[in-house]
């Protein structure tokens, strides 16, 4: 991944905006990335529906995962990125804000909320 985040600093030149703050530039970059092969995953584990098992999905761990991901890859991209820095980066609440320069408590309210949202989508496998 740090191979796809260099070569679209690369791709991108030497513009004044990526030359002023690289720092941000690259955070950017790489949760971009990061939002992109999770993305990319999920497109790739969909199955059909006459492929799915007949036993109950609470059976099969597979089963949840490929739920998880539609789940995930239907939020809207801001809590997307949140709730992946979050739980798959295991990044702070106050890291998150300060990488997004976003309020801690906005960063909470929206890990909280996406936390519900995902918790009422994959309701059956609780």
């Amino acid at each position: 991944m740090s191979q796809t985040v260099f070569l679209r600093l690369f791709r991108r030149g030497t513009g004044a905006d990526v030359l002023e703050n690289e720092e941000s530039y690259l955070r950017r970059a790489a949760i971009n990335a990061a939002l992109d092969v999770i993305r990319s995953r999920q497109a790739s584990r969909t199955v059909e529906l006459s492929d799915l098992p007949v036993e109950p999905a609470h059976e099969d761990p597979r089963e949840l995962r490929q739920a998880l991901a539609r789940a995930l890859a239907q939020l809207k991209p801001r809590p997307a990125e949140i709730f992946a820095l979050r739980f798959l980066e295991g990044l702070s609440n106050l890291q998150i804000a300060q990488m997004l320069g976003i309020s801690q408590v906005r960063v909470a309210v929206t890990v909280h909320r996406t936390r519900l949202q995902l918790r009422k989508e994959l309701g059956t496998y609780r």
